[in-house]
């Protein structure tokens, strides 16, 4: 469970309601006929917007959000060190050996295809489609909440559109023009709290979880290379963890930070 994105929309949530309440009643708020026009046109402009497969998936987008796969990119250098010191003594073979031992599926399949005899060129080409139907899957997700913010705030506008029209027909009765300009503009609430407080949110989770597996999709495949070459273990983790530290914007950990690391993947 992601604790960041729960306690961010539980807060949210509960500090728009807080603030309602505190000014009013929350049924001054409840508005049916403005949340159909908010949600039902979002969706509908989306389902023209995409592929309809594509918009079936949001659910399961939606879930992804509040769930985070625990992962450890040092340790995965650790576990493909220690796979590239059993090949250096026992030869490419002897990989097998390791393979139960492996959570990671992504380096699990790159080790079994390298086992099986396949060349480096095709374990290459076989990861490395992998990791691009991966990456094109994300921005399919992060691409539909992303328009989604962009739709819900325009529906919005919408309805307080209509609620203004129906309400500027009539005006012959002048007390009840603030109730019902009240009413248009509930719709435009709407919008912008679904917008703001769910989908755009959404949005950022999502491409920076795509950011992540990408990354650890490419230390992978780094590290296959080096161990199908041999090269000096020692050599291949600190290339992998100076690739990592760049990414995440840290400094050459040739210090303390280095030996703390190390100390944390071989515990």
């Amino acid at each position: 469970m992601d604790l960041a994105s729960l306690v961010g929309v539980v807060a949210g949530v509960g500090l728009v309601l807080a603030s309602i309440l505190m000014n009013s009643g929350l049924d001054l708020f409840i508005n049916i006929p403005s949340a159909m026009i908010v949600l039902g046109g979002t969706l509908a402009a989306t389902l023209i917007a995409f592929p309809i497969n594509e918009v079936m998936k949001v659910m399961g987008l939606f879930i992804r959000v509040f769930m985070v796969r625990k992962s450890d990119q040092y340790q995965l250098i650790e576990t493909m060190v220690n796979v590239c010191n059993v090949a250096r003594k026992g030869g490419v073979l002897a990989i097998e050996s390791k393979l139960k031992e492996i959570d990671n599926e992504f380096l699990k399949k790159g080790l079994e295809m390298t086992v099986d005899g396949k060349d480096e060129a095709t374990v290459n080409a076989l990861l490395k489609r992998e990791v691009k139907q991966l990456q094109n899957a994300h921005k399919d997700g992060w691409e539909i909440f992303n328009q989604m913010g962009a739709f819900a705030p325009a529906f919005g506008m919408v309805g307080t559109l209509i609620g203004l029209i129906q309400m500027l027909s009539d005006l012959s009765d002048v007390s009840s023009v603030g109730p019902k300009m009240a009413i248009a503009l509930i719709t435009t609430f709407y919008g912008a709290v679904v917008a703001n407080l769910v989908f755009i949110p959404m949005t950022v989770k999502l491409k920076r979880r795509s950011a992540t597996e990408s990354l650890e999709m490419q230390l992978v495949l780094e590290g296959i290379s080096y161990i199908r070459k041999g090269v000096n273990p020692r050599f291949m983790q600190d290339v992998l963890e100076n690739y990592l530290d760049t990414y995440h914007g840290k400094k050459d950990k040739k210090g303390d930070d280095k030996g703390k690391k190390s100390d944390k993947g071989k515990k």
